[in-house]
C-alpha cells in the first residue's frame, strides 16, 4: 500500500502524518508513507485544502485531520 501525505508542513499536515503513521505501525499494516510538500504535485491530485491523505493515488479524505479510528477503517478495508 502507498501512502501519500499531501500539505506543506503545517500543523495539521504534521499531525496527519503522524497519525497515520502510528496507525500503520500499532496494525502491522505492510506501507510506504511519504510527504508530498509542492504545492504543484498537492494540486495535481485536485487537492485545494490541505492536509489530504491519498491511498494507492486515490485521495481519500482532504482539508480535515481525520481521527485514528477513521485512518485504520481506511486503511483496512
Amino acid at each position: 500500500m502507498d501512502i501519500k501525505i499531501l500539505g506543506p508542513g503545517c500543523s495539521k499536515c504534521k499531525t496527519l502524518d503522524k497519525i497515520t503513521r502510528e496507525v500503520v505501525e500499532k496494525n502491522g499494516i505492510n506501507a510506504t508513507i511519504s510527504k508530498v510538500e509542492d504545492i504543484m504535485e498537492i494540486i495535481k491530485y485536485g487537492v485545494m485544502s490541505t492536509p489530504a491523505l491519498v491511498v494507492d493515488e486515490k485521495v481519500v479524505v482532504k482539508g480535515r485531520v481525520p481521527s485514528s479510528d477513521e485512518i485504520k477503517q481506511i486503511l483496512t478495508k
